[in-house]
């Protein structure tokens, strides 16, 4: 399988990377972003562009792939509903509308989140523009569409979240997580599981279209 992954230096897709670089299934992974992880793996090609939403001089590295998993994602905090949908909504369909044209068997996974409003109507402005990614996402002729919808997950095996506040609350609290996931195993997830479920579903599917924490486990 060969796997485009978008993100690949935030929180989740540092542990997706790590279970795509794992997996004997996997051939190769493009990690495609502003920046480079700094890994280096004999499966991992880096794509570093400086505008993500035009494609188009590099459209023949983009072809060919079976899985795309879009980790790529910012807080929504002290951001106008305008510039957060731009990043959140705008930038993701940029990509995955080539991503369709150039990949018509492809599987694509989206990480959106719990609480995501897929009316579009709600009070929550980050929750509204992820339900509209995610509208317009499903609408896109890949062979199949999954959006991820994590809770709280707990970052296994080095990983570390880029935002300040978030890494600080796993830091302080990363004992009692393990405990919580220990006596409520389905009330979090982690970077290992969402890694794994992303690649079982692109492999061999999943039963439901929207995914949250205990689904992800489960896979």
């Amino acid at each position: 399988m060969k796997v485009i992954l978008f993100g690949a230096t935030g929180m989740v897709g540092q542990g997706v990377l790590r279970e795509c670089l794992l997996d004997p299934r996997v051939e190769r992974v493009l990690s495609v972003g502003r920046s480079t992880t700094g890994r280096t793996d004999a499966k991992l090609q880096e794509l570093a562009l400086k505008n993500l939403f035009d494609y188009s001089s590099v459209e023949h590295q983009l072809a060919g792939h079976d899985a795309c998993f879009f980790c790529l994602g910012i807080t929504s905090a002290g951001m106008s509903e305008e510039d957060y949908r731009r990043i959140t909504h705008d930038l993701t369909l940029a990509a995955a509308t080539v991503l369709a044209r150039l990949n018509p068997g492809m599987t694509f996974i989206y990480v959106s989140g719990q609480g995501t409003d897929s009316t579009e109507q709600g009070r929550a402005m980050w929750a509204r523009v992820k339900g509209a990614t995610e509208n317009a996402l499903l609408k896109l002729p890949f062979k199949a569409a999954y959006m991820f919808r994590p809770g709280i997950i707990r970052p296994l095996h080095g990983v570390r979240s880029k935002t300040a506040l978030y890494q600080a609350f796993y830091t302080v609290l990363g004992p009692l997580l393990g405990l919580v996931a220990w006596a409520f195993p389905d009330s979090l997830t982690t970077t290992e599981q969402v890694g794994k479920a992303m690649l079982h579903a692109a492999r061999d599917g999943a039963p439901k279209t929207y995914l949250e924490n205990p689904d992800i486990n489960r896979l």
